[in-house]
């Protein structure tokens, strides 16, 4: 039996809210009080304007992969330290992100390695995809014969794996969009640049320069990274950012970067010199999705949207070796470890320090 505890289930804290916690596949998110989020604003000195909405925000150690949640044997319904690594990795990038003068981000404390505060943005419906290399869904797509992807144009004759001349942006619908004709009604379908530029309010963007805007935002926090990573000899393969609106403390609304952006869990991370050696070793979350790919009975299940029942009852019944869930907690540890340049520590009892962080520091603990 293994010693971790990991945070499985993060939606049920008890944290002063002012409606219903909104529990997605790895994140909760608790919206403060009114009157909390003043208070926080005004006690720690959050600069962003007075009325803001401010929601804790808990990441869990859940493992989802192709849309459902795996669990592991013995009670490890988690990885170790998977949700400290996404988050850390994810701050680092924001941190470096606002040195280099590109956009800001949703985050305006982070009180302890698995809970981020965040404030209220006005969410883009876009995936917004950047890819490099051309792998994964794509080749199996390009395999088949497809060479129009989102929109623009592959040439013939690649191979699996190859470097791409340049950084494909292949937007996808985050949320169902209904009501478009080219689009169907349903979550995560590819989509063109034309697509959200003749349906801009579908999308939730103000106009056509925020388009271009996000555009350029992927692409330079797509090279930040990518070259942050090349001095660790990592590759960048692909990764998708997610965008929004906020006020500015000076009343204008601008166009930031929310979500995750860099993470093992939204991005595939090659290792550079196995890569030159003609192999591919994932340092990201593909490499469990290979190993569900490889080891259920039916891969296709996985694979095929229209047998969706099938997968959601297979990941119910399918029970993982703890071995497994111990190694994917190698992966993500190891390579935020790399990316921080610190050893990330995992917490022993990830719930209890939460509740106390939170209550102590912050006030926001209910009946505690």
């Amino acid at each position: 039996m293994t010693s971790y505890k990991v945070l499985d289930v993060n939606d049920d804290l008890p944290i002063r809210t002012k409606g219903p916690v909104h529990s997605g596949k790895v994140r909760s998110v608790y919206w403060l009080t009114d009157e909390d989020s003043t208070r926080l604003i005004s006690e720690k000195a959050y600069q962003v304007p007075k009325g803001t909405e401010l929601a804790i925000m808990i990441i869990s150690d859940r493992i989802s992969a192709f849309d459902c949640i795996w669990q592991g044997e013995n009670g490890l319904n988690g990885v170790p330290g998977k949700g400290v690594a996404l988050n850390t990795v994810a701050a680092h990038w924001f941190k470096l992100f606002d040195q280099a003068g590109l956009a800001g981000n949703h985050i305006v404390d982070i009180p302890h390695p698995y809970v981020w505060i965040v404030r209220k943005a006005s969410t883009v419906k876009v995936e917004a995809i950047a890819r490099q290399y051309i792998t994964g869904s794509m080749w199996r797509d390009y395999s088949k014969g497809v060479r129009n992807f989102c929109g623009l144009e592959l040439p013939e004759g690649l191979t699996a794996n190859q470097k791409l001349d340049d950084v494909l942006i292949t937007p996808s619908t985050k949320g169902i969009i209904t009501g478009v004709a080219d689009i169907p009604a349903v979550d995560d379908v590819n989509i063109t640049r034309e697509n959200i530029t003749n349906n801009l309010s579908v999308f939730n963007f103000k106009s056509e320069d925020d388009v271009a805007q996000y555009e350029k935002l992927l692409v330079e926090g797509f090279a930040l990274i990518s070259a942050e990573l090349g001095k660790l000899d990592q590759i960048f393969v692909d990764t998708k950012f997610e965008f929004g609106y906020v006020e500015d403390i000076d009343g204008t609304d601008k166009l930031i970067y929310i979500d995750e952006v860099g993470t093992p869990d939204s991005s595939r991370i090659w290792d550079g010199a196995a890569y030159r050696d003609g192999k591919i070793v994932e340092n990201s979350k593909e490499g469990f999705r290979q190993l569900l790919i490889n080891n259920v009975p039916d891969s296709d299940v996985l694979l095929n949207k229209d047998r969706m029942l099938e997968r959601e009852q297979l990941a119910k019944d399918y029970i993982l070796p703890e071995s497994v869930m111990l190694a994917v907690s190698d992966t993500y540890v190891g390579i935020a470890s790399k990316i921080v340049g610190r050893d990330i520590l995992i917490p022993t009892d990830p719930r209890s320090e939460v509740i106390a962080i939170l209550d102590g520091q912050y006030g926001l603990i209910s009946n505690a």
